[in-house]
């Protein structure tokens, strides 16, 4: 069965949207090029300039795909996840999981890169905040915590602790130390629920 012509310039555009990605992980944000990119996804100049007239709007649209995935990682995971006990478990292993891999080093790059491009900055703020936002959902839900400053702070501290542990993941010897931080991270949660 043949593909229609709009099936086939999303397929075209979801090619240059993970080899970009793909590039962001292997060159750095530095070492993204528009040649790398299209030699990536295997298709022509001209395939890439229909879609992106230039490389900071491919960017711009990376930043949302990635955004996208992160969150369409979690939200899968957590498809059918009820409230109860072990709900706020699962979903903080859904977070970790989001934060590692390809998608997580590219938002990685990206974000290093917006502290001194402006315009990549004004790009990926909205899409941050919109997985921002969606997972603060999520965690309202799942958590717990009638506090709301308690929660945000769970909430964040969570975010921070994911991310960090990610940065530093080829700084440790062994994977049990993270493991055990987000258990005591677990604890400390669960006796903000209690209180």
């Amino acid at each position: 069965m043949s593909m229609t012509r709009k099936e086939q310039l999303a397929h075209t555009r979801e090619r240059l949207l993970d080899a970009t990605v793909e590039c962001l992980v292997t060159y750095g944000y530095a070492g993204t090029t528009t040649q790398r990119i299209q030699d990536a996804a295997g298709l022509s100049r001209g395939a890439l300039l229909h879609h992106f007239g230039s490389k900071s709007e491919l960017l711009v649209a990376a930043i949302h795909h990635v955004a996208d995935q992160r969150f369409a990682m979690i939200s899968s995971t957590l498809e059918e996840l009820e409230d109860g006990p072990g709900s706020l478990r699962l979903l903080v292993e859904a977070i970790r999981e989001a934060m590692t891999g390809p998608y997580f080093q590219a938002a990685l790059e990206l974000w290093s890169a917006s502290r001194t491009d402006e315009q990549l900055r004004a790009a990926l703020l909205p899409a941050e905040r919109r997985l921002g936002s969606a997972l603060r959902d999520l965690f309202r839900r799942h958590a717990g915590i009638e506090d709301p400053d308690e929660e945000a702070l769970a909430f964040e501290s969570l975010m921070a602790l994911v991310r960090g542990l990610e940065v530093t993941r080829n700084m440790r010897s062994t994977s049990d130390m993270a493991d055990r931080v987000v258990a005591a991270w677990l604890d400390s949660v669960e006796r903000v629920r209690r209180a």
